[in-house]
């Protein structure tokens, strides 16, 4: 009986541990992908539906470079909207089973285009990979987000 307790406790555990990992609820460092500074903090929500937002919460200065304050090339409803605060992230849905997410859109406020989007969490739920593509996957780029929550 004392065995069976301590089983049901430690299996509570351990599936509690993977439930936390599935969720991207949090705040993230933006990777950039291309030069490997931070760029951003991205605030993750999840709505009542199990759908994920991100937004941008702050912008990380850099050496020679000046951030830009508004998303002037981009489309409506974008167009002009400053950038902090901006839901950048947006639509994206839990894989059951599993630490993958699609079905979100993603806007690069730089270029001012949008993206399709879906995200792998890694197994410690400390690091995730965001894949931005239009049509296929492997036509796209990836960032590396970090968690800082």
């Amino acid at each position: 009986m004392k065995n069976n307790i301590l089983l049901t406790a430690l299996a509570s555990l351990i599936f509690s541990g993977n439930v936390l990992a599935q969720d991207l609820s949090g705040t993230w460092q933006q990777i950039d992908d291309k030069t490997g500074s931070p760029k951003a903090i991205i605030e993750i929500r999840k709505d009542a539906n199990d759908i994920y937002t991100g937004k941008i919460i702050r912008v990380t200065p850099r050496p020679g470079y000046t951030p830009q304050k508004t998303c002037n090339n981009c489309p409506a409803p974008y167009t002009n909207q400053p950038i902090l605060g901006m839901d950048v992230l947006t639509g994206l849905k839990h894989v059951p089973d599993s630490n993958n997410y699609e079905k979100g859109r993603v806007i690069d406020p730089l270029a001012g285009k949008i993206y399709d989007a879906k995200v792998r969490l890694n197994a410690s739920g400390k690091r995730l990979t965001l894949r931005g593509y239009i049509g296929i996957s492997a036509l796209g780029r990836s960032q590396t987000w970090l968690r800082v929550d």
